[in-house]
């Protein structure tokens, strides 16, 4: 598997998977994610895909400040409808590493490790997305915006060559090459800028 080289330069994220440890799925069920991990689940890179995966980073770090965070141990919040745009994704990603799911996540063991219903969508939210850890119930929101990071103004031609079958080899390398270095701006150049990724205490 060969995937561009960025993806090593994204931050990334440990956990503790209480379910994991009793398991014995991980040693003291640490996992590690990288951004490999949320390209490989959704199938595809993107700004979506990329965003999703550091507003979750900088959530569970606000969250968490000096503990791993607890998979299993956080609900999720989306403002948006589940078929609206790209709620879907962003849910995927956020569930790949929060552990937080809808209705028909693991139920548990007895009264313990239940990840069902820790993610809802159509929250009435002030902004994106909403963490909240269920040991304390301090959450914080989140959004990204993306609107300071544009794509090249060739991408849309070249999108539209594409789509209607028309694109030349060398276009269809062309455009992949534009799309992959919006998301490793976004990655890399922006990873850490809080005028991108905004995370505030929750009201």
């Amino acid at each position: 598997m060969i995937l561009p080289d960025f993806y090593a330069s994204a931050p990334r994220l440990q956990v503790r998977d209480p379910l994991a440890d009793f398991l014995g799925a991980a040693e003291g069920g640490v996992l590690d994610y990288g951004y490999e991990d949320a390209v490989k689940l959704a199938g595809h890179s993107c700004p979506t895909v990329a965003s999703a995966y550091l507003l979750t980073w900088h959530a569970l770090r606000a969250l968490y400040p000096d503990a791993l965070p607890e998979r299993g141990g956080i609900a999720v919040a989306l403002r948006e409808p589940l078929e609206a745009g790209v709620a879907g994704v962003i849910a995927s990603v956020v569930a790949l590493l929060t552990g937080a799911a809808g209705p028909g996540g693991f139920k548990g063991l007895g009264p313990r490790f239940g990840r069902r219903n820790l993610l809802q969508f159509a929250a009435d939210l002030p902004l994106a997305l909403r963490f909240t850890r269920l040991d304390n119930g301090v959450a914080v929101d989140a959004e990204a915006d993306l609107s300071g990071i544009p794509a090249d103004p060739a991408m849309a031609p070249l999108l539209g060559a594409c789509l209607h079958g028309v694109a030349t080899e060398a276009d269809k390398r062309r455009f992949a090459a534009l799309w992959q270095e919006r998301v490793r701006c976004i990655l890399v150049d922006h990873g850490r800028d809080s005028a991108v990724f905004r995370i505030r205490p929750a009201a």
